[in-house]
């Protein structure tokens, strides 16, 4: 997965992975992780400053 590089994310959260990646018509649960992280990275890319990155970060519940 993730072109050799491993990454631990918990079992509920693959399963669905898997299941809304079939869903949605992606190849693998890899591309639709892939697709996913590329469009939350994009919308962080497009902030102005180091602030609104962690401001955004603590908004979606991956920092506190």
């Amino acid at each position: 997965m993730f072109g050799g590089a491993s990454i631990k994310i918990d079992k509920e959260l693959l399963e669905k992975v898997k299941r809304f990646a079939k869903i949605a018509g992606y190849s693998s649960p890899e591309e639709f992780v892939t697709h996913a992280l590329e469009r939350e990275i994009a919308k962080l890319e497009e902030s102005d400053s180091e602030e609104e990155i962690k401001e955004k970060l603590k908004g979606l519940g991956y920092i506190s």
